[in-house]
């Protein structure tokens, strides 16, 4: 986790290198250094999302705390980040939640362009993206990252790797080997990347790979939380009095059951190969990669899989296997013109499948097949004035067949135009950016056809004093098309257990968002202060209405008006230094409060959470002891259960054999030491599928 101010990564000279790029103006070539420290790397983002540092606040995660926070899904390896939930299906499918919001209004990028998976279309589904393979972790909250698709009115999160080079290593090859053991699930991960110049041709060859597995996760106490437990037990004494003794078996199972979560299991692989030509800052690459996953679905206790009460054959366990074919591409070409500076794109194509199982026989299998477009030009800096433009094209064609597949086939398609310009001064700064989507949607039954416009916008400024203190604020305008999941769908879900209904008359879901911010740095002591308001109408959301349909609870979309409300702050102090060796105390917290029109709290919102730490540091050893205070959730929606809270302490020890000069890092944690019962209220499946218990972890990168 990267606090001392860096977490906020919003300074405005930082500039956007897509391949071979200058983080600084200059004739000569850059080339970025393999082996500078993590602390004094330059941040290289995908294009134009490092240039909204006003518009929206990021988070960085990457060296030795990426090591740490590493797990299987992009979900859990965040959470630790301010303003950073996630949802859980146990280890094998987690995705982020930003400020509250999840799934549809969270868009997973990777190098700046989307994940193309179905990650998005149910909590159940795994991001296609392994974290082993990740550089850097970057976390836009916030409306503007809007910018990046009409998916992404909550925020985005960009996951920035090396398959496709962006520099030209200086050793003639240049690799990593990431090693990862868990004692919680008994996980066990590694993954290698080399880069290799191909002599003096300006061509550089990429290739990584990576595996990992996990068994069923040990947590902290019981599988179903304490309220689920006394609901349980109350049926079985209530079926065993009715003479069902098989059926009161079965739920007091359930209940006494604690120490591991069953059918929890992951296992991982990926792997790509990659090329890109690097030339007087003209840069020009491709990669294409493969990612496979086999994961369990922790049973819902009670759920009848939608085979009807009058069948009393014994369930299956459910489990997800799921594959990924991926072709990405990137360039950039330095055009020097008299408006224009240079232009770049990015575009990705995917094929992915996953297939739902009971058992050994085949539930419902998913199919995807998407491409994703991304062209922006850049123009030249006219007085302190300076404007990006450009284009964007999404299309996915999605498949569900089975007797339970809960979405009909359907296709989408995104036209977009954005723009985002910037007039920095001296000490104020000003930035705008909008963008114009029009998309299309249909599905595989008459009338079923919709198109949506939106429109979305931002303008921010931030004054910096002469002492470094900044503030400033932002306000946004935002809009997001319904998607075809919560339009058309209707049927049991086996994965999560559940039989959803949508709504085909949905219409655009619109929000005006205000944002101010305090950051800077007082002596010793580095801090960043967000609040944020956002008024959402025609707000699309889906809950439990209280029915059954084939024994297995009704979730149905709507749509109504609401407002979040948050804040995001954190600190650090350097309590003593002397030389190398540093002492530093560390804390965050976050907050949001979520409301329907009518006062009713919107579902699944995470509760206040405050996490503070001391950490020392020398040239090669580093030290943490932390401890996450997570506060109960009682404000819930109608059928919702609270979800208690949490004190959860986190100790780390990392060691760079070889100085800060080398990326070679080890590391050893303890996760939730004391073995608390910990859920995360965010989650649909939070009643039976807890945190990780006692986790001790071992990891280390070996750079050569």
């Amino acid at each position: 986790m990267v606090w001392n101010g860096a977490a906020w990564a919003q300074d405005p000279a930082i500039t956007e290198p897509l391949l071979a790029e200058e983080a600084a103006a200059g004739d000569a070539p850059v080339e970025e250094e393999y082996h500078e420290p993590p602390e004094a790397q330059i941040v290289v983002r995908a294009p134009f999302i490092a240039e909204l540092n006003i518009l929206t606040g990021a988070s960085t995660l990457s060296g030795t705390e990426l090591l740490d926070s590493v797990r299987p899904q992009i979900g859990d390896t965040l959470t630790r980040l301010p303003g950073v939930s996630a949802t859980s299906f146990g280890p094998g499918a987690s995705r982020p939640v930003l400020r509250g919001l999840s799934g549809t209004r969270v868009r997973v990028l990777t190098d700046g362009i989307g994940s193309i998976d179905v990650s998005n279309t149910s909590a159940d589904h795994a991001v296609a993206i392994d974290p082993l393979t990740a550089e850097r972790i970057e976390v836009l909250r916030g409306p503007p990252a809007l910018l990046y698709g009409s998916d992404a009115i909550g925020g985005a999160v960009n996951i920035i790797d090396r398959r496709i080079p962006r520099a030209m290593p200086e050793e003639n090859i240049h690799g990593d080997v990431t090693a990862i053991y868990g004692s919680a699930a008994d996980e066990r991960g590694a993954g290698a990347a080399i880069d290799i110049p191909l002599g003096t041709t300006g061509f550089v060859f990429h290739a990584d790979g990576s595996y990992g597995n996990t068994d069923d996760l040990e947590v902290g106490g019981f599988v179903a939380s304490p309220l689920l437990r006394a609901e349980l037990l109350a049926d079985a004494a209530e079926e065993r009095a009715e003479g069902h003794v098989d059926e009161a078996e079965e739920l007091e199972e359930f209940a006494a059951l604690r120490g591991r979560l069953p059918n929890s299991f992951t296992e991982t692989e990926s792997a790509a190969l990659g090329l890109a030509f690097i030339r007087d800052r003209n840069a020009f690459g491709f990669s294409v990669s493969h990612y496979g996953s086999d994961y369990g679905i922790p049973a819902r206790p009670g759920a009848g899989h939608a085979h009807g009460e009058g069948d009393a054959e014994e369930e299956a366990p459910v489990s997800i296997g799921l594959e990924q074919f991926r072709f990405d591409s990137r360039g950039a070409v330095r055009v020097n013109g008299v408006a224009i500076e240079r232009v770049q794109f990015r575009f990705g194509f995917a094929d992915y499948e996953h297939t739902e199982f009971e058992g050994e026989e085949v539930g419902t299998v998913f199919g995807s097949q998407g491409m994703e477009f991304r062209l922006e030009l850049q123009t030249v800096d006219w007085g302190g004035w300076s404007l990006s433009y450009g284009g964007q094209f999404y299309a996915r064609d999605l498949t569900a067949v089975g007797a339970e597949a809960f979405v009909p086939n359907n296709s989408t398609e995104n036209y977009s135009l954005f723009a985002f310009f910037e007039r920095a001064g001296d000490y104020l700064t000003f930035q705008g950016a909008a963008r114009a989507e029009f998309s299309g949607v249909d599905a595989a039954f008459a009338g079923a056809g919709r198109s949506f416009t939106s429109l979305s916008g931002a303008l921010g400024a931030t004054y910096e004093l002469d002492s470094g203190l900044q503030f400033g604020a932002n306000l946004s305008r935002a809009e997001r098309a319904p998607t075809p999941e919560e339009l058309y769908s209707f049927g049991p879900h086996i994965a999560t257990q559940a039989f959803e209904i949508g709504d085909i008359g949905l219409d655009t879901e619109k929000s005006i968002g205000f944002e101010a911010f305090l950051r800077g740095r007082a002596g010793p002591v580095t801090f960043g202060a967000t609040a944020f308001a956002n008024w959402y109408s025609d707000y699309i959301f889906d809950t439990e209405i209280g029915s059954e349909i084939d024994g297995l609870p009704v979730f149905q979309y709507f749509q109504t008006d609401a407002r979040y409300l948050g804040f995001e702050a954190e600190v650090s102090a350097r309590v003593w230094e002397e030389g190398d060796n540093v002492v530093m105390v560390e804390a965050l917290a976050d907050f949001v409060r979520a409301t329907l029109e009518g006062g009713e709290p919107v579902p699944r919102i995470p509760p206040l959470r405050i996490l503070a730490g001391v950490e020392g540091r020398t040239a090669r050893l580093q030290g943490r002891l932390e401890a996450e205070w997570v506060d109960d959730q009682e404000r819930v929606a109608t059928f919702e259960s609270p979800t208690d809270g949490h004190i959860m302490v986190n100790a780390s020890v990392s060691w760079r054999p070889f100085g800060r000069d080398d990326d070679t890092t080890l590391v050893a944690s303890a996760n939730n030491i004391f073995d608390v019962d910990a859920r995360r209220h965010a989650s649909l499946t939070n009643p039976f599928v807890p945190l990780a218990g006692r986790d001790f972890r071992l990891s280390g990168r070996f750079h050569f």
